[in-house]
């Protein structure tokens, strides 16, 4: 992407993969080829982001199973976030522990409290190959938090406890974009 350019601006919306798609429960494999072809997926990566009112998305969320992640998320400070991370890992997930209201492209419509830590670190790189460090507080470490989930097989789902989780999948299993019996086996 160039300087001063709109994040997906010259992307194509893709469709989300949805709760159900094995690619969303397998580990992402590390991207090895920084070049056009990541930063055309980087650049559909925000435009899908966007047009589904999203904050951040993975790139197996666009049945890529490859190690990206986008964001456009606020911190509870309201400070802007925006950026991508390749190969990300997170080195640090730390401070308080708060139970907050968290949803998913790839579960739309619903949400649920779940605990995550309030700070978090993710190191990685751009899609230039550069090193990149990204430190978030609040809702913007949970974000972070979410995203390397995703690309290590990972749903919010995972961390509710019982009767937040049965809860949530009952409601999966009844929602109008669910294939039948697909949330099910989580």
């Amino acid at each position: 992407m160039r300087h001063g350019s709109i994040p997906g601006a010259r992307g194509r919306v893709r469709p989300v993969t949805l709760l159900g798609d094995p690619v969303l429960r397998t580990p992402c494999e590390p991207v090895t080829g920084f070049g056009p072809e990541l930063a055309l997926l980087v650049e559909d990566m925000f435009a899908t982001m966007y047009a589904a009112q999203g904050v951040g998305l993975a790139a197996n969320q666009i049945g890529e199973p490859l190690r990206v992640f986008v964001y456009d998320c606020p911190d509870d400070e309201e400070v802007r976030h925006l950026g991508h991370v390749v190969n990300p890992r997170l080195v640090e997930s730390d401070g308080v522990v708060l139970r907050g209201p968290e949803g998913c492209l790839s579960l739309p419509g619903l949400e649920a409290g779940t605990a995550r830590y309030d700070h978090a670190v993710v190191e990685g790189f751009t899609v230039d190959g550069e090193p990149v460090t990204v430190h978030g507080t609040g809702w913007f470490a949970r974000c972070l938090q979410h995203e390397c989930d995703h690309l290590d097989g990972g749903l919010y789902v995972d961390r509710l406890d019982g009767r937040r989780r049965r809860r949530v999948m009952r409601q999966a299993a009844r929602a109008s974009w669910s294939r039948r019996g697909a949330a099910a086996p989580l």
